[in-house]
């Protein structure tokens, strides 16, 4: 018997000796609808421009499972972030949700058994800003890709997680009616007054068609304009003074924050389909409450555009 027989031989005993647990026919049969993998941190590597920029990455990866199987094998999963991980050190992927799409198809082809799987990426990403007063500093943002694929096909989203504020027009109108009292109406009129301030978290997801492509950036500037401010890293005196002087100028509740950004996009993507997903999200994190106030629309350019 030869050497290379002798070690298929062992390693068909080693096979023996673990079962595959994970295929046996479980008690309860019972079709799960996502299962998989959460929180795998890898750098992926994106092309800018002529520039290649590292993303420290979570990823985020379900397919479904049938009422037949015990369980999903969860390692395929590591397996394909890892072999997608090696491919754009030397090939970086255009875009975050390109790299979702990717790995996407290849889980689907790993398992099987599944009819559905889905992959969400987010990555913190860096841009250069600059103050009221012209101060550059760097801002941090949060770069969304998400893909899903099952019997129609592959489907893929690139959004984006913004940090702004917004100050709250309510209370802001109940402290100009006190302060009229107060001081008389000639005095308040015509300057913002006092308001209690949010900080306020907004996402925008966006469906990417098969030949379209939509600039993460374009997002984060559609996001920060429609809240009642930026917020920045560093701000001396009066940088800090602008911020929140432009914030009270410009007085938001969430669902305006919401709007805006819903008539931005309208009217930047006017070249896309009826049929491209929008999800828009806003949740201001109160300071005279112990709750958040939240909005959100789920929606098409389609039902956007009538």
């Amino acid at each position: 018997m030869g050497r290379t027989q002798n070690l298929f031989i062992a390693g068909a005993n080693l096979q023996m000796m673990y079962p595959d647990v994970q295929s046996l026919r479980p008690e309860r049969r019972f079709r799960i609808t996502r299962v998989g993998v959460k929180n795998v941190i890898k750098p992926i590597f994106v092309k800018r421009g002529d520039k290649t920029i590292t993303l420290v990455t979570t990823i985020d990866i379900y397919v479904d499972l049938p009422p037949s199987k015990k369980g999903s094998d969860m390692s395929r999963n590591i397996e394909v972030i890892s072999e997608i991980v090696e491919e754009s050190v030397s090939k970086p992927c255009r875009g975050i949700e390109n790299l979702a799409s990717r790995i996407v198809r290849k889980v689907k082809e790993r398992h099987e058994y599944a009819t559905y799987a889905e992959v969400n990426l987010h990555a913190d990403y860096f841009l250069e800003r600059k103050t009221p007063l012209g101060r550059k500093t760097i801002e941090r943002y949060g770069l969304l890709g998400r893909a899903k694929i099952d019997e129609n096909g592959v489907k893929k989203m690139v959004g984006v997680e913004v940090i702004g504020m917004t100050a709250c027009p309510c209370a802001m109108e109940t402290v100009r009616a006190i302060m009229k009292e107060k001081y008389g109406e000639h005095l308040i009129e015509k300057i913002p007054v006092p308001t209690h301030n949010q900080r306020n978290i907004a996402t925008v997801m966006l469906e990417i068609p098969e030949g379209y492509e939509i600039e993460a950036n374009d997002l984060i500037d559609i996001i920060e304009n429609s809240m009642s401010s930026p917020t920045y890293e560093i701000l001396k005196r009066k940088d800090e003074g602008e911020v929140v002087l432009r914030a009270h100028e410009n007085p938001k509740f969430v669902e305006d924050v919401v709007r805006e950004i819903l008539h931005r996009i309208v009217e930047k993507y006017s070249e896309l389909p009826d049929d491209v997903l929008v999800v828009v999200r806003s949740e201001s994190e109160e300071s005279i409450h112990k709750h958040n106030a939240f909005a959100e629309r789920i929606t098409t350019l389609g039902e956007l555009r009538k």
